[in-house]
């Protein structure tokens, strides 16, 4: 096998997404109290998920949708090398507008990997002024190098620590589904 060979398996569907996403939104739903719940989504693929998410709390619980906010996070590319040694993030203006001490955050990310993003993100949350962050991820790959961890986690995946776990999310790819890419070795 040469290294530019790709072994891509395909671990879950839209439908089988959706399924998870809909546990997750119950769980959700027993974390934030009525009321008071916030999304923030981590930009790229965690923001779409949080409209998922969104969706299916409403559905659920027959209310109206939560308010969502986008957060630009970022330090791996989607092939996990690095782009920035210290977790680059943008701040969100309409977020640091709001007042965020009455609120429960649901922070909402694709992937937890080693955890430098979500740390970022609840650290800021935090100097914003929000005294209670909760955290939702569609999957968790249990290689944590920051003390932080997911409240809320659709997909526990212990895979090697080079294979690229892949979320393709609607609208950056065409069809919701979760793939495992494994790097060949020369």
């Amino acid at each position: 096998m040469s290294v530019t060979d790709r072994q891509c398996l395909s671990l879950f569907d839209a439908a089988e997404l959706d399924a998870v996403l809909r546990r997750m939104a119950v769980e959700a739903l027993a974390l934030l109290p009525e009321g008071h719940g916030v999304l923030v989504g981590m930009l790229r693929r965690g923001e779409p998920l949080a409209r998922l998410l969104q969706r299916h709390m409403a559905q659920l619980s027959g209310q109206r949708e939560l308010p969502l906010y986008g957060l630009k996070v970022k330090r791996y590319a989607d092939d996990l090398s690095l782009l920035h040694p210290d977790t680059a993030l943008s701040e969100n203006p309409e977020l640091a507008a709001l007042d965020l001490a009455g609120s429960s955050l649901l922070v909402v990310d694709d992937v937890l990997y080693q955890g430098h993003s979500l740390l970022r993100t609840c650290s800021y949350l935090a100097r914003l002024g929000a005294r209670e962050v909760r955290c939702a991820v569609l999957v968790d790959r249990h290689l944590y190098r920051q003390p932080i961890r997911a409240d809320i986690v659709g997909i526990h995946l212990q895979v090697a620590e080079g294979d690229v776990v892949e979320c393709h999310v609607p609208p950056y790819e065409a069809e919701l589904c979760l793939e495992v890419v494994r790097h060949g070795a020369s």
